[in-house]
């Protein structure tokens, strides 16, 4: 709970997720997935989250010493957190930057952290809205906008299909984190964190086939790719799902602002 200790987790969080777009960029060239196919995106999507939630589980039952199974009391809560952070923001994600130009899919993209601080203050109402608080924000999502719009330009256009999916995956990932921050005081983070990623990542999976999705091109370096965003996930996702539990959204999401820099310096 000490914001020292907080804002170091919370950028490593970041890191990771940093480090993950290149990978996945370098996993879609070594796997052959063209830019343009979603559905296999979303097989590749489903197969590490997937992974994730079993290595979470794995961790969790050494800690433990001893096998952790989801119990009904868990499923009541890991499954919406499933469908609004693992399932449908990732879902509406990969079909909205497909669509839609990589400033405006950014920017939209950094919405997310603010979604999530305004859902807490507003909607569930479990902490206060503060003028240090808004100002952050605002802050926060003018770098965002400053770092996508250097060296490029946007149009005015908007399309259901791409900056309206990126915008429903913001809302979906604002209302994930107010609900971790919520069920985390109910149950153990860290099994609630596994247990909706291996759901969500078979749901995607399954989803991703229907659509006619699929990787042929596997290779030792495409695993060794799938196995470390399978890590990112399961490390980065879970000490986030921590950190909601012990503290206010606004404490946490802020730093989220972070994720973008690290994105930007690591891709570099």
């Amino acid at each position: 709970t000490k914001t020292g200790i907080v804002a170091l987790l919370a950028c490593i969080c970041c890191i990771l997720w940093g480090s993950a777009i290149p990978v996945i960029k370098t996993g879609y060239r070594l796997m052959q997935v063209d830019s343009a196919d979603t559905a296999s995106q979303i097989v590749f999507a489903g197969i590490r989250f997937t992974l994730a939630g079993i290595l979470v589980l794995i961790f969790a039952s050494i800690k433990e010493k001893k096998v952790m199974l989801p119990d009904r009391k868990l499923l009541k809560y890991a499954i919406p957190v499933c469908l609004a952070q693992t399932v449908r923001q990732y879902f509406f994600f990969y079909i909205g930057v497909a669509h839609t130009s990589g400033v405006k899919g950014g920017i939209i993209t950094g919405l997310g952290n603010f979604i999530a601080i305004l859902m807490a203050c507003l909607l569930v109402r479990n902490e206060k809205m503060t003028g240090r608080k808004l100002a952050g924000c605002i802050l926060g999502f003018a770098g965002v906008v400053i770092i996508n719009m250097a060296g490029g330009s946007m149009d005015m256009g908007f399309r259901l299909t791409g900056e309206g999916f990126v915008l429903i995956a913001q809302l979906s990932y604002g209302a994930s984190t107010v609900l971790i921050n919520i069920f985390s005081k109910k149950v153990s983070p860290v099994i609630l964190s596994g247990c909706q990623f291996f759901m969500g990542g078979v749901l995607l999976f399954i989803v991703g086939i229907l659509m006619g999705g699929h990787l042929d091109h596997m290779s030792i370096a495409g695993v060794v790719l799938i196995l470390y965003l399978a890590m990112v996930s399961a490390v980065a996702y879970t000490l986030w799902s921590v950190l909601l539990a012990w503290n206010d959204v606004s404490k946490v999401a802020i730093f989220g602002f972070v994720n973008p820099l690290c994105s930007v310096i690591l891709s570099a």
